[in-house]
């Protein structure tokens, strides 16, 4: 039975249709979405200030960086510490390696404690071994005497052979990165080992892995730079903290957090994503399901699962035990006086007396916990997988579909770019309202405003990209198989870049919504006022419609003009000319 709290909500939600709809007054006490609309003004506020605007617009605070552009940086930095501390290259390459690539670093703890920072990298003063004029020496690995042009020394002065030397640092770059931080193969002695020796007595492959070590340790170590995750990319990103905004487009046209380094997934936090993840990964389901949907076994325990109408249940082998399906008791106590194969009174009169209680309610809150789970799943899914549509239909449209259009339109490819950017949008968009359903399903339970109204939201969202996905894809179909210009067209081209526009606007405007919490949703069912008109929008622009269209989109759409020489479409928002009766996105006549 409902309670009397979501009794109140639902008499709510129906005076809200009577009075909303059929443009009742905005003083409607229990009118929901016409508090929205105040509200609206501060989350979907197209502002008619251009420096507004412009303060919305995300500055990028990303740099993609190619391997060039890594391998340049690399030595710019490697460059100004050896200037600095009138030290080798190479010995400017192993100190900033040792501080992770912080030029900053290396130079306050250099002028801190040279002798200290020597000690604790390797670099020697001097040599610990002084070898005179000898011609021949005794290698250290082999014991073996050389000539002393077949032997090499690290800055200790410790000899070894080239044979030996080449051994020691091709295993030590087979295990990794590690070989980056190559001391003496003494035991006793720590000297470091450069870049400069691999160059001497290590194989050709051997140095390409260390080179390549080497260049990726300036990504890897590195706090303020990543490589990104897309399976193939070889591209960097470096990154300045500042804004909240972790989302980093790379130029291979993957999305990613910055933070989790996940899939772009704004606006959900990196926490929500974890646990979403995790949930659809992890096993939890499944027993939610075994529980919803089977009994245990009164005798081995395994989980059983009722697939045909008889309550007569036999375990499979090698328990055979035969049992009630429905108070699990030994079949074998049954028979007609208990209510035959059907029925079971023994179970019914136990159930009256509440001896089933706990383990019925168990069952029933798993079976409502894996419906509500399944809801937001399969939408989530839904959406990735017309995203993932949405970008293979973005590809033969660059490749194939572009090109084609140009020849029998009679336009250049540069006067198509509104269709490209359409089908970016929807792209966009399929992943945002994706993550509006994890959003939606840890979204507390007891908030019945917030959900209400997060609902509205994501609703008008899914309608709006219906809208401009349907246009991009099914309407520009007959432009693709015309046999030659078409006079429609520019009306068209007008459509999609109108529509294209809308859409951007309200999902960036979603996007802040969400992220804010609908924090201007009180725990009272409204949205708190900060004002008590909408600018440009009256009370008489409210007009009948299905549910999902009102205030919110109106008062959008209205704020998109400086002045009153536009009207705004009830059904897809645009901001038509005032002289105008028909909409020039939709066809929809003015109301």
């Amino acid at each position: 039975m409902d309670s009397e709290e979501d009794m109140h909500d639902a008499n709510d939600l129906e005076s809200l249709d009577d009075d909303y709809y059929s443009g009742g007054t905005e003083d409607a006490a229990l009118n929901y979405y016409s508090d929205y609309d105040d509200d609206a003004d501060d989350y979907f506020d197209e502002a008619d200030d251009s420096e507004r605007l412009e303060s919305r617009r995300p500055e990028q605070n990303f740099t993609i960086l190619k391997e060039s552009d890594i391998q340049q940086r690399q030595e710019e930095d490697i460059t100004r510490v050896a200037t600095v501390l009138s030290i080798s290259r190479v010995d400017a390459s192993i100190l900033l390696r040792h501080y992770n690539w912080s030029v900053s670093k290396v130079h306050d703890a250099w002028f801190a404690d040279e002798d200290r920072v020597r000690k604790a990298v390797g670099l020697l003063d001097k040599p610990i071994i002084e070898h005179a004029d000898a011609r021949e020496l005794t290698c250290g690995i082999c014991f073996e005497n050389h000539p002393r042009a077949k032997i090499e020394m690290a800055s200790c002065g410790h000899p070894f052979c080239l044979s030996c030397w080449e051994g020691y640092i091709s295993t030590s770059i087979s295990d990794g990165p590690g070989c980056l931080m190559l001391r003496c193969p003494d035991p006793a002695c720590g000297a470091a080992v450069g870049q400069d020796m691999i160059n001497r007595v290590a194989s050709d492959e051997d140095k390409q892995k260390y080179s390549r070590y080497l260049l990726r340790s300036y990504i890897e170590d590195n706090k303020k730079s990543k490589w990104c995750p897309a399976p193939g990319c070889e591209y960097a990103v470096t990154f300045d903290a500042g804004s909240g905004n972790y989302d980093v487009s790379c130029l291979c046209s993957y999305c990613f957090c910055w933070n989790c380094t996940e899939e772009a997934h704004r606006p959900v936090d990196c926490g929500t994503v974890s646990k979403w993840i995790l949930k659809n990964s992890a096993e939890s389901e499944n027993m939610n399901w075994i529980l919803a949907n089977s009994k245990p076994c009164p005798k081995c325990k395994r989980p059983i699962e009722k697939n045909q109408g008889c309550m007569h249940m036999t375990c499979t082998p090698p328990c055979k035990f035969e049992f009630c399906w429905l108070c699990l008791g030994a079949w074998s106590d049954h028979g007609e006086r208990t209510g035959g194969f059907y029925a079971c009174n023994r179970y019914e009169a136990a159930k009256q007396e509440g001896v089933y209680d706990d383990a019925e309610r168990r069952r029933e809150m798993a079976k409502n916990s894996l419906e509500r789970y399944t809801h937001y799943y399969e939408r989530w899914a839904s959406n990735q997988s017309s995203r993932q549509k949405a970008l293979a239909d973005l590809h033969q449209m660059q490749t194939v579909h572009i090109e084609r259009l140009s020849d029998i339109q009679c336009q250049p490819e540069s006067q198509l770019k509104f269709i490209t950017e359409a089908w970016l949008q929807i792209v966009e968009c399929r992943r945002v309202l994706k993550w509006t359903y994890a959003y939606g399903f840890y979204l507390p339970e007891h908030e019945h405003a917030k959900k209400q109204f997060f609902e509205y939201l994501q609703g008008e969202a899914e309608s709006g990209l219906e809208r401009l996905h349907q246009c991009a894809e099914k309407e520009l179909q007959p432009f693709l198989n015309a046999d030659g210009p078409s006079k429609e067209f520019n009306d068209f081209r007008t459509k999609l870049a109108g529509l294209t526009s809308v859409t951007k606007n309200y999902f960036e405007n979603l996007v802040r919504a969400l992220e804010n919490g609908l924090a201007d949703v009180d725990t009272n069912g409204a949205a708190s006022s900060k004002a008590t008109t909408s600018k440009g929008a009256s009370p008489s622009s409210k007009g009948k419609g299905g549910r999902g269209r009102g205030n919110f989109r109106i008062s959008m759409s209205s704020r998109m003009t400086d002045d009153n020489s536009h009207w705004s479409c009830d059904q897809c928002t645009y901001a038509n000319v005032r002289s105008t009766t028909v909409c020039q996105i939709c066809n929809q006549p003015r109301r």
